[in-house]
């Protein structure tokens, strides 16, 4: 079973090694690895290509921004499951991509959890984000599994489409709306941290970015005929409390 897996990328020099180092000490040997690059003007590929021997297919060229080169990465892929590895993120050890071929026998998808780390230190946990306990009707909280973790069969991507260029932060929760959507779609709950996250990301932004966020659940929400509102949405936020204290 080929694995692939998409890192989308741009002046990422300064955390892309510690990427590409993670997805080659993989223990599995079946990945196809997919960088796309969107013109970056530091050293990010001078790095990749120092990983040819990792590294599958290396695309350089514009997009129009974070989902737009998952799409690409996405399309180019030829593995049968597909997951997303951000380009300042990390595998928490070298048996993840086992993990999921393991796991995802006779069904569509995997998930599981992941971990917010300092951003100059990833042996420094700030929080963690289970996806323990996840399901359909979550989605109108805004709760959804942890989307670095997600590995999904390539063909079930070929029934919901790509990830919808709409929103600037939560296409990835649209894209799960649309994914738990399919007919007779199964997954599985891996009850095991396969991530380390940078905190800083885009998401993760702060206030202004936080409302942006739910703004954009909201939407996806109603253009998905899932009934949710903002109070809803703060429903979802003493959960993410728990998450720094149990870490």
């Amino acid at each position: 079973m080929k694995v692939s897996i998409v890192t989308v990328c741009f002046n990422s020099e300064k955390t892309i090694e510690d990427t590409l180092k993670s997805v080659a000490s993989q223990t599995y040997a079946n990945i196809e690895y997919i960088v796309v690059d969107g013109l970056s003007t530091d050293s990010t590929n001078e790095i990749v290509k120092k990983y040819s021997g990792t590294v599958s297919v290396h695309v350089i060229e514009k997009d129009n921004g974070l989902y737009d080169a998952m799409n690409k990465g996405i399309q180019l892929a030829s593995g049968d499951i597909v997951g997303i590895l951000n380009s300042d993120d990390i595998f928490y050890d070298d048996s993840i991509i086992q993990k999921v071929v393991d796991n995802i026998q006779g069904i569509d998808c995997v998930y599981a959890d992941i971990g917010f780390y300092k951003e100059h230190d990833l042996d420094k946990k700030v929080r963690h984000y289970s996806s323990n306990g996840f399901s359909f009707r979550k989605l109108s909280r805004g709760i959804m599994p942890a989307h670095p973790s997600l590995y999904v069969r390539r063909e079930s991507y070929a029934q919901t489409g790509l990830y919808s260029m709409d929103y600037e932060i939560a296409s990835d929760f649209d894209m799960i709306i649309r994914l738990f959507s399919l007919p007779n779609f199964k997954s599985v709950y891996i009850p095991f941290e396969f991530v380390k996250m940078r905190l800083g990301g885009v998401s993760t932004g702060g206030l202004k970015a936080n409302i942006q966020l739910n703004k954009e659940i909201l939407h996806s929400c109603r253009m998905n005929n899932i009934r949710s509102g903002w109070f809803r949405l703060l429903s979802k936020y003493p959960k993410k409390l728990l998450g720094y204290i149990f870490k």
